[in-house]
């Protein structure tokens, strides 16, 4: 007997050089936030896996906590989004997120659950972490890898291209970054 899965797709609407699409979402500590609350403001997304090896790698090494304290330090909202559907790995509840942030540094602006995936369905996310940038202006101008060196290892990190610090310094300075899309490297986001 021969068995057929049917996998979904689904056609992101987060596309390179138009409006990024708006989202509301509740962070672990209550809060709803709106995308469009940020208008006028640069905004980074990054979705996260807080047991993927990948994602492992960024924080253990303090790379991905001294992004983020950079880029907010400078104005940029940074948005750490968790798609994974209740119970998947990853999938933690308030205590356990904040407990992880605190143990690795984690400094986003905020931390969000997208339990039923749809913001991570409206944006494409593949992997954690997946990487996008949004200008001021509210357009997708990245998405992609956090870097060019596709690896778990933590001694890559400082070998590599980091395409969110160069989209970032684009942004600042007023043009759309050289890269605007890689691809994102990681653990399958668990929808």
């Amino acid at each position: 007997m021969l068995a057929i899965f049917a996998v979904p797709t689904f056609a992101a609407k987060a596309k390179i050089g138009e409006l990024a699409p708006d989202f509301t979402l509740t962070d672990i500590n209550g809060t709803t936030h709106n995308l469009s609350d940020f208008s006028g403001k640069t905004v980074v997304l990054e979705w996260v896996n807080p047991e993927c090896p990948f994602v492992v790698k960024h924080y253990g090494s303090g790379n991905m906590p001294e992004l983020q304290t950079g880029a907010t330090a400078e104005g940029v909202v940074w948005l750490t989004i968790n798609s994974g559907s209740p119970g998947a790995q990853g999938d933690y509840d308030a205590g356990k997120a904040n407990a992880w942030m605190e143990k690795t540094g984690a400094a986003p602006s905020a931390y969000l659950r997208d339990q039923d995936g749809t913001v991570g369905r409206l944006y494409g996310a593949q992997t954690t972490p997946h990487m996008y940038v949004i200008n001021p202006d509210g357009k997708l101008v990245y998405n992609g890898a956090i870097d060019s060196i596709r690896s778990a290892n933590k001694r890559d990190i400082p070998k590599a291209t980091n395409y969110v610090t160069a989209a970032l310094a684009a942004v600042e300075s007023g043009k759309m970054p050289e890269r605007t899309s890689t691809q994102p490297y990681g653990c399958s986001v668990k929808y």
